[in-house]
């Protein structure tokens, strides 16, 4: 999987985006779902200046799921019950792990939702980044990734990964610095150094034979490597990757793609996320919040 950057702007860049940036953020014509839980509001509120560039959003728990008029309702409708799935796993209306959630609202965590990957509103909103809400406290997905009735098929839904790497990196990385922190030494880098054969702070030209873990995008840095490596064995353990033909998709990067797999070869990240006191998912989401 292509690791997807929090951005942070040059002035440069900021200066262009003051050019191109819309004064105010738009309305859109919006069907809702009555048979959704969450319901899609208008952005016209936008609570900064590159967030004007969406039209729509929805509010899970405080956070806000993103969209652009080019995205379907369908699609932000899915990512945002992924989201709330993830935070409230069992579904009782009540947040799991609080902290996660508080410490998510305040860095102002939220889900920028583009039609497509090369959108000129995606580059416009990484362009903007002044005031207090900032694009780099922004996860990307795209409407073209996303897969509402996804069931255990290809093309994968891409809502799993991407919403997942928002709450791991905004959330349960800065509540649990010692266990999830994107840096060497905590517990999940340690893990991560066993899987992948070794400790590298650069991709090596070559893993070992033993790894299991063997992510090769040269982009990706230490602290990437560690979200990305959360959500392999995460989404592994709920059963996401398991389905035919998904080991010959990821099997470049991932190769311990059921949950059987996991807990009998990666035994240190199966204790940590397994370790109830952290109140992680024990149910893959499926895109369908209290119904």
């Amino acid at each position: 999987m292509k690791f997807r950057h929090f951005f942070i702007c040059s002035l440069s860049l900021l200066f262009f985006s003051c050019l191109k940036a819309p004064k105010t953020a738009k309305s859109c014509a919006i069907v809702n779902n009555t048979d959704d839980y969450f319901t899609i509001q208008n952005n016209t509120d936008s609570p900064g200046r590159a967030y004007n560039v969406f039209c729509k959003k929805v509010n899970v728990f405080g956070l806000y799921v993103y969209g652009t008029c080019k995205v379907e309702d369908s699609d932000l409708l899915r990512a945002a019950n992924v989201l709330a799935q993830y935070l409230d796993n069992d579904e009782d209306g009540l947040v799991d792990n609080p902290l996660v959630l508080q410490k998510m609202i305040e860095n102002k965590a939220a889900m920028a939702m583009f039609g497509k990957e090369n959108s000129s509103l995606k580059r416009r909103f990484f362009r903007t980044n002044e005031g207090d809400y900032s694009p780099e406290s922004a996860q990307d997905l795209y409407g073209e990734e996303t897969h509402p009735n996804w069931n255990n098929n290809s093309p994968f839904d891409a809502a799993f990964e991407e919403v997942l790497h928002l709450v791991t990196t905004k959330g349960y990385s800065l509540v649990y610095p010692s266990v999830f922190g994107e840096f060497k030494g905590s517990l999940l880098a340690n893990a991560m150094d066993i899987a992948r054969g070794g400790s590298f702070n650069e991709i090596p030209s070559q893993y070992p034979s033993t790894a299991w873990y063997t992510y090769d995008d040269k982009t990706c840095e230490y602290g990437c490597q560690v979200s990305e490596y959360f959500y392999w064995a995460l989404t592994s353990l709920l059963g996401a990757q398991n389905y035919p033909g998904r080991i010959d998709e990821i099997g470049n990067e991932w190769k311990l793609n059921t949950p059987e797999l996991l807990q009998n070869n990666d035994t240190s990240v199966y204790s940590i996320l397994t370790d109830p006191i952290y109140a992680l998912p024990t149910i893959l989401p499926d895109g369908s919040y209290r119904k």
